[in-house]
């Protein structure tokens, strides 16, 4: 049944699609759109990694986040100087969500550092930078293998995240702002292989039940499933 008032189903996803190369200087990157929120992931490539990994002998994987002013329908304050909670908040769960999809050992002496910056803010901006910004690594480890900077491709873990909650006592999957914003519950989940990487999940108006939360969980691994041929179209 059709609920939604951009025709979706409940448990149907926004339109999505990525677009490779949308900035060619940087070592790999893509445009990821989920309905009109839409992001641009990019990789930069260190041969070095933080002081704390110096003689630990592995890589690192790292990302910043960030909100264009116009991204929104009313101007986004620029962050200079330092990082609202908001994105300090955001940016290292899409570090650790990175982090999990690859051994680290196989990235000896290299650091990817993942920019994502929110051209279009429509809801979902931080499951779509983790969608988006795992792409952008296997791409970025792609070019790494193919120019013999890594002895092998290391084993990826297939990664992707999404919304869900509860609007109105509907489980909705993919939540645009407008159903975010009036959300009963509303919660971010992460996927790496098939095995949760991460579960954020707010109640805000009433404590969710056990059945409510298990139907939420349930839409976000169908959601993520969804995702799957985005990174099997990826070569």
């Amino acid at each position: 049944m059709k609920i939604r008032t951009d025709n979706r189903a409940a448990d149907e996803l926004r339109p999505f699609a990525i677009e490779m190369g949308i900035q060619p200087q940087a070592y790999s990157s893509l445009l990821i759109k989920t309905g009109t929120t839409q992001v641009i992931c990019a990789v930069s490539l260190e041969e070095k990694v933080p002081p704390f990994l110096e003689d630990a002998a592995m890589g690192w994987i790292t990302a910043e986040y960030s909100i264009l002013p116009g991204a929104t329908s009313s101007r986004y304050r620029r962050e200079t100087g330092s990082r609202s909670g908001r994105s300090m908040e955001i940016q290292r769960l899409i570090g650790r969500s990175l982090r999990m999809m690859v051994d680290l050992e196989a990235l000896e002496g290299f650091t990817l550092r993942v920019d994502c910056d929110v051209l279009n803010a429509d809801g979902g901006t931080r499951t779509a930078s983790i969608t988006g910004g795992a792409l952008a690594v296997k791409a970025a480890l792609a070019r790494m293998r193919a120019e013999n900077r890594l002895a092998v491709l290391p084993r990826l873990l297939q990664t992707a995240a999404i919304s869900a909650g509860l609007v109105g006592g509907t489980v909705l999957l993919d939540l645009d702002y407008h159903e975010d914003s009036r959300a009963d519950a509303d919660g971010n989940f992460v996927m790496a292989g098939g095995r949760w990487v991460e579960i954020q999940v707010t109640a805000e108006s009433a404590p969710i039940s056990d059945e409510q939360f298990e139907a939420i969980r349930s839409y976000a691994a169908k959601g993520i499933a969804d995702l799957s041929v985005l990174w099997e179209g990826l070569s």
